[in-house]
């Protein structure tokens, strides 16, 4: 059974940073593309970063380019979102996502609880 378990976010002044953690397991860990996500009260959920299985691809969307960086650590079973420069619009409970695929091509997605991370201004 595929477990996400998100941690570390909090409340922070404007400017400051926080570093999110997203750890998976019950399945291999390099088999899965992981992503963050965001959703802040009366709003669509929002996509924050991406990466690849393989650490060589990441993607990120453009409210959060070049403040949060994402990576992983393979050994620690374990993805990460680094925010730096955070601003009250970031508020949001953050979402971890790790992606698997079948091997007929389909996805599974397995979502995390959430972390709610709280800027002030």
């Amino acid at each position: 059974q595929v477990q996400v378990v998100e941690s570390g976010g909090g409340l922070v002044q404007a400017g400051g940073s926080l570093r999110l953690s997203c750890a998976a397991s019950g399945r291999t860990f390099t088999s899965f593309d992981m992503s963050w996500s965001r959703q802040a009260p009366g709003k669509e959920r929002e996509f924050v970063a991406a990466i690849s299985w393989s650490g060589r691809t990441t993607y990120y969307g453009d409210s959060v380019k070049g403040r949060f960086t994402i990576s992983r650590d393979d050994a620690k079973a374990t993805a990460y979102l680094q925010m730096n420069n955070l601003q009250p619009e970031d508020t949001a409970v953050y979402y971890c996502l790790a992606i698997a695929k079948t091997t007929e091509g389909a996805q599974i997605d397995y979502w995390g609880q959430g972390t709610q991370v709280t800027v002030s201004s």
